[in-house]
């Protein structure tokens, strides 16, 4: 039952945003030709028909960024994230796209206006839609009703959970383990009372959280789910060391679970990320190589020493290279030992001034282009506290397993200079194992978009 409302929401989600981006084309045109008295030089018809197209593109990237996935475990917060920089990014292709076929008839007046309204109308749907979610589940309606099986560490770590996340709409109807342990919710009996029970309860999923002691009870729990027809979810024993996603590979009919799911080993996955940082990272350094220039000048001007600043910094594999950068500080000997911060005294008034904006860093576009590092990714460190944070910190090294990265989910999440290692721990260990094409995308547009490049810097005068 809760599948099927779950894809109907999903379907009806997808309708509404459609129709809110086609519809919003006549209200805006009535906006500015009617409203506004302005000169009609494309037909509304024509604006309809390049809205037909838009709202296909725009949903297709809507279900890239993951809009239409299941949502009771994200945050609105989040969801709200993920619709501002997929919609964005529709309509920046949207106005190039126009620009590249010379339609400069199409108003851009009105197309500012479009966007700005229609993305105000898709971010009200969401929030009434959470929040009408959240009060139908008050009311006892749209719930999950689990039956939790165990009563030791990993069931009290669920019972928790869905206790803290009441968004999520989870409703325990009780539990079932060998004898009665102390959870907070009604003790049913025992493994053998297991089928009664499911056929007196009915619940919409049956979770199994038995830890080792009681692990030997798992046919049963099979068994008497397969025979009741209800949805069995395990939480295994080594939950703890799991990531958030995994891959179970086939050894000849024996199933291998992968403790950790990284997308980026595939191979195919690997040469896009590889071949558009090529792409663009020499594009920018093209682009934008007078702002290097003047910055040189300027660094070179500053105070004594090179223009360059180079530094060890850990990998890929573990394996140290040379990261880049312009020089904001004077030449000192605590470079590969001492954190800077935001009012270092070692810096120059230039050097406070391009690392606010982070235009020292463009020397990085390098270091991608030669293949030390990537767009997106993990930020490297210095041997010095690689060496400390890995006996301080648990998974820090899982975060070598790709190539470091200029900006990275850490960092648009304002996990940047000096935080707390084991929250942007969390955040890089998330993008290596959810990494896709549209991931990439979107931490990139909201570095560049979302003001991410300027940070909190004081300007040294």
């Amino acid at each position: 039952m809760i599948k099927e409302n779950q894809q109907f929401l999903n379907r009806l989600n997808t309708l509404t945003d459609a129709l809110i981006i086609w519809l919003m084309i006549p209200v805006t045109f009535w906006i500015r030709y009617i409203l506004q008295n302005g000169i009609v030089n494309v037909t509304l018809r024509e604006y309809m028909i390049l809205g037909l197209f838009y709202t296909v593109v725009q949903i297709v990237i809507f279900y890239a960024f993951g809009l239409y996935r299941p949502y009771r475990h994200v945050p609105l917060r989040r969801e709200l994230i993920r619709l501002l920089a997929a919609f964005a990014l529709g309509f920046v292709l949207l106005l190039s796209w126009l620009s590249l076929r010379h339609m400069d008839n199409y108003s851009r007046q009105m197309l500012l206006t479009f966007f700005l309204l229609s993305f105000l109308l898709l971010l009200l749907k969401r929030v009434v839609l959470r929040r009408t979610l959240k009060h139908l589940r008050e009311k006892g309606y749209n719930l999950k009703h689990v039956l939790l099986i165990g009563s030791g560490k990993l069931a009290d770590n669920y019972l928790e959970k869905i206790e803290t996340e009441l968004d999520m709409g989870y409703h325990p109807l009780g539990y079932i383990a060998e004898r009665e342990g102390a959870l907070k919710i009604p003790y049913l009996g025992g493994y053998d009372r297991l089928e009664d029970i499911l056929e007196e309860k009915k619940p919409d999923e049956v979770i199994s959280a038995v830890d080792a002691n009681e692990f030997e009870h798992t046919p049963q729990i099979v068994a008497a789910c397969e025979k009741t027809g209800c949805k069995l979810s395990a939480i295994p024993i080594y939950a703890e060391y799991l990531s958030s996603s995994q891959q179970i590979d086939d050894l000849d009919g024996i199933p291998l679970l992968n403790m950790r799911r990284i997308p980026l080993e595939n191979i195919g996955n690997a040469f896009v990320k590889r071949t558009f940082d090529i792409l663009l990272s020499a594009l920018i350094l093209i682009l934008f190589s007078p702002l290097m220039l003047i910055t040189a000048i300027g660094v070179k001007l500053s105070s004594p020493g090179p223009i360059i600043f180079a530094q060890k910094r850990i990998g890929l594999d573990k394996k140290p290279f040379m990261m880049y950068k312009f020089r904001s500080m004077r030449v000192n000997n605590r470079q590969d030992t001492a954190w800077s911060s935001t009012e270092d005294n070692r810096r120059t008034a230039f050097g406070s001034f391009i690392r606010k904006y982070s235009i020292d860093e463009f020397p990085q576009f390098w270091n991608v282009l030669k293949g030390d590092m990537s767009l997106v990714g993990p930020r490297p460190e210095i041997p010095f506290f690689v060496e400390q944070f890995k006996k301080e910190v648990p998974r820090y090294m899982i975060k070598h397993l790709v190539r470091p990265g200029i900006t990275g989910w850490a960092q648009v999440n304002d996990l940047r200079g000096d935080t707390s290692i084991p929250e942007r721990i969390k955040f890089d260990i998330y993008y290596i194992e959810h990494w896709s094409f549209g991931f990439d995308l979107k931490i990139l547009f909201l570095t560049i978009f979302g003001g991410k490049f300027r940070n909190d810097e004081k300007l040294k005068t």
